[in-house]
């Protein structure tokens, strides 16, 4: 597959670079917006790094779910097709914004 951008940036001798405005759009940053390099045995890729949203116990709760799909992967079953459209039919016209902060008390 061709790639879609490619830009070229020249490393300083502090190790620094600039990310071309061409990549910082496609990723989504700004000013102060953080990345990730991840380098594995593809190469190196660039992403959108969304450490405000760490959060402690929903990384526990995927790790378990993880966990107990590699345990038992039997347990996994489809989504069946009236459960697909009454979901759909409870959210239909529902806008959500999920980076916008959350107003009053939430309990967990």
């Amino acid at each position: 597959m061709p790639a879609l951008l490619e830009e070229v940036s020249t490393i300083t001798a502090k190790g620094q670079t600039t990310i071309p405005k061409s990549v910082r759009q496609a990723l989504g940053v700004d000013y102060g917006g953080k990345i990730a390099f991840r380098v594995d045995e593809h190469g190196v890729s660039v992403h959108r790094a969304d450490a405000d949203h760490d959060d402690p116990a929903i990384d526990g709760f995927l790790a378990f779910l993880a966990e107990d799909i590699k345990r038992r992967p039997e347990a996994l079953t489809a989504l069946t097709p009236a459960l697909a459209e009454r979901i759909a039919a409870l959210t239909e016209g529902v806008k959500v914004d999920l980076d916008a902060p959350i107003d009053g008390d939430v309990d967990l």
